[in-house]
């Protein structure tokens, strides 16, 4: 299998709902690194799993449209907790829709709240 990877970061903020979680239930900044990584077991004719441009265009999109909101306003959130887990989640399936991948891979969306703490959300595309 090959993969491909790209990193970039970014300030979104949030506050969660539904439970008692202290001054996370306050609206608060988190400075986010998204990884997206690309396995498929066949490369194009270029020797390419994934052109790399395209995945760093697709993550700009998406890095653009988070970039300093508050993800509870956001209608992608709507009856959800902005946590984690659901973030990667809805960023998997506006990544999916930009980079276009070949064939039968998996998508991987891993994204970090902070130097220690990270969860990622992959499927078969």
């Amino acid at each position: 299998m090959y993969s491909i990877a790209v990193k970039r970061d970014f300030i979104a903020n949030h506050f969660l709902i539904g439970g008692d979680w202290g001054r996370e239930n306050q609206p608060h900044a988190h400075h986010y690194v998204l990884e997206v990584s690309v396995t498929h077991g066949e490369l194009d004719p270029h020797g390419y799993l994934v052109d790399i441009v395209d995945i760093e265009s697709a993550l700009t999109l998406t890095v653009d449209y988070f970039q300093d909101r508050l993800l509870n306003d956001l209608s992608e959130f709507n009856g959800l907790n902005p946590s984690l887990e659901h973030f990667c989640r809805i960023i998997w399936q506006k990544l999916l829709a930009e980079v276009n991948p070949p064939g039968a891979g998996t998508l991987c969306v891993k994204l970090w709240e902070n130097d220690s703490c990270w969860a990622s959300y992959q499927q078969p595309y």
